[in-house]
């Protein structure tokens, strides 16, 4: 079987960063997948489950709600490997496009307070998964040490040998 293109990315020399991991012709309209790297690969410890499933609950519902890019946003989920997360737009976008969405979706989650969005056993199919300080933590940290300093090295995927 062909290794698919996701596969082929160096994740020893992946940064933490906004990545477009694929367009999709859907219905004659482009869909931008975005890798949105929380974590160094291999390097640094992966995101804690119930740190990602809260940064999950709340990204989702600050995207779904934005004014600007709410109709645009397809889906926000983790990435199995806990080092991050994809989120499906539509439109043929470019990770400069959505920078300041980021900047403004993990300010939101960096400095969320009260009960986490769909954290109801009736909402939620692991809602005793959660951990809104390590989230805020996770999310302060890719803000302030990535998304605020972003260069083209966490824009771009690693060029291939």
């Amino acid at each position: 079987m062909e290794k698919i293109p996701s596969f082929t990315i160096d994740h020893l020399r992946l940064l933490p960063g906004i990545y477009v991991s694929r367009k999709d012709l859907v219905g004659g309209e482009t869909v931008t997948t975005f890798d949105i790297r929380m974590k160094a690969p291999n390097r640094e410890p992966a995101l804690h489950p119930g740190a990602l499933h809260t940064i999950e609950h709340l990204a989702a519902t600050y995207l779904r709600n934005d004014p600007e890019w709410k109709d645009r946003i397809v889906y926000w989920g983790p990435m199995g490997c806990l080092t991050g997360n994809y989120l499906l737009m539509r439109g043929d976008l470019q990770p400069e496009d959505i920078l300041q969405l980021m900047v403004k979706t993990f300010e939101f989650v960096a400095n969320y307070e009260g009960e986490v969005p769909g954290a109801a056993p009736q909402d939620c199919g692991n809602y005793l998964l959660h951990d809104l300080p390590m989230a805020r933590l996770e999310a302060r940290r890719y803000l302030e040490d990535t998304l605020c300093k972003a260069t083209s090295k966490n824009l771009r995927y690693p060029e291939k040998d």
